[in-house]
């Protein structure tokens, strides 16, 4: 994130650089122009430092900002159940205080963000609903699997930052999602679980009424477990379709 946000910095860099070589130069004017170049670049350098800093720190609002964007669900057994899976997996993670919450959707995803200082699991009741125990297993160890990979900071900041979708999904890390269905798969010792969910991922259509269907989702994709659930057709060439990943996990 660091070496990101350093780069979108850096034509102001160049040009503060420029003023500060000008004024060091031009020593032989005024004798005082150095000591206002040094001003300048210890302000400019504190200014990149501030700014990264509060760069690194916008996805800490992730949680906060999909709880107002999603209405609670689930019954009591769906909840339990989430939380008995949860609580089995984070151990195996390394992973503690996770809140979970089922959300209202008819759309097939999950996420693992920031919220704060602790972490929030999302997950939809059509995947409390639909998914068999392990196949829901998998899902939870693939957010979990992102967490342990240092992927969620980036992901949850790519979405909540002012970029474009290419500077969203550099930011994420393309294929990030492959590699976290293998530690997930290591994890649980069962790929065809999570291949399951993945393939009931590849054939859902969210509807209109779906927030997987949203301008705001486009923005957030890169934090959920299907990226693309708005994608009309396969695409074999991304490793983060979910057509591919569940292929990869059946012949594993």
């Amino acid at each position: 994130m660091r070496s990101f946000a350093l780069r979108r910095s850096l034509p102001a860099t160049i040009v503060v650089s420029i003023v500060v070589i000008a004024l060091v130069v031009g020593v032989v004017v005024v004798a005082w122009l150095p000591l206002l170049a040094v001003v300048i670049g210890l302000v400019y350098a504190w200014y990149v430092r501030a700014s990264i800093i509060k760069f690194e720190r916008s996805g800490a609002s992730l949680g906060t900002l999909m709880l107002d964007q999603f209405e609670a669900s689930g019954t009591p057994k769906d909840r339990q159940r989430l939380i008995t899976v949860l609580d089995r997996l984070s151990a195996t993670f390394g992973v503690d205080e996770v809140s979970a919450f089922i959300v209202h959707d008819a759309g097939y995803n999950a996420a693992l963000v920031p919220n704060g200082t602790s972490l929030s699991l999302f997950v939809t009741d059509a995947v409390m609903a639909d998914f068999e125990l392990i196949e829901l297993e998998g899902v939870v160890a693939h957010c979990l699997a992102r967490h342990r990979l240092g992927l969620l900071n980036r992901e949850s900041v790519a979405a909540v930052a002012q970029l474009s979708d290419d500077a969203r999904r550099t930011l994420a890390g393309p294929g990030s999602s492959y590699r976290a269905d293998e530690v997930a798969a290591a994890a649980i010792r069962y790929p065809l679980g999570l291949a399951g969910a993945l393939f009931k991922c590849a054939r859902q259509e969210p509807g209109a009424g779906s927030f997987f269907v949203t301008e705001t989702y486009g923005k957030w994709r890169w934090v959920w477990f299907d990226i693309w659930s708005d994608r009309a057709s396969t695409d074999l060439s991304d490793l983060d379709d979910v057509q591919l990943r569940a292929l990869a996990l059946e012949e594993w």
